[in-house]
């Protein structure tokens, strides 16, 4: 992934078509996509409260032009330079869902669309919950907090699907990585 930097350092022949606060997009010898510049990371949180609910969330995206439902994230370093992915992932989480976490545990990382983005995200399981507000987002957002019984989940996300939202696939993959069952 790319450090933070307002010029991403590129491979030979490579170029930067255009910049933006968050993205630079590239053309590599005739492959385009993104860099993640002035950011260190994104963090991804697998929260299930102590009654087995799983803390998800639901914002408008304007990439998809759609609401989508997702566990909580975000950007690492976009705050406070020098920022780590536990730090990060313990404000996302009370930021969005109004929850903290007694102990944030890594439990995977890689690439998520290698395709078109340097993009690479850090999973943590979040346990120990405990709300300590309202969550919803920061000034910038409108996120709805979703706490869904694990034995339920599987309904609500085609509940979700049904009604036209998006369901970010990343919920199955944190679920899998924090060793998580989901009853059928």
């Amino acid at each position: 992934m790319s450090e933070s930097s307002k010029s991403p350092a590129l491979p030979a022949g490579a170029r930067v078509v255009a910049s933006g606060r968050y993205l630079t997009f590239v053309n590599d010898n005739g492959w385009e996509y993104v860099i993640r510049s002035n950011i260190t990371g994104i963090v991804v949180i697998v929260a299930i409260t102590d009654d087995e609910r799983l803390l998800l969330v639901e914002q408008w995206r304007p990439a998809v032009r759609n609401r989508v439902i997702e566990l909580p994230a975000g950007l690492v370093g976009d705050v406070e330079a020098g920022e780590t992915l536990p730090v990060a992932a313990s404000r996302e989480l009370a930021e969005e869902t109004g929850f903290s976490a007694r102990e944030m545990l890594p439990v995977g990382a890689g690439p998520i669309a290698v395709g078109v983005s340097d993009e690479v995200v850090s999973f943590f399981h979040a346990r120990g919950l405990t709300q300590v507000g309202p969550g919803g987002g920061d000034a910038s957002e409108s996120i709805v907090v979703h706490p869904v019984p694990l034995g339920g989940l599987r309904a609500f996300l085609a509940a979700r699907a049904a009604d036209g939202l998006a369901v970010d696939p990343k919920i199955y993959a944190g679920l899998f990585l924090a060793g998580v069952a989901v009853p059928a």
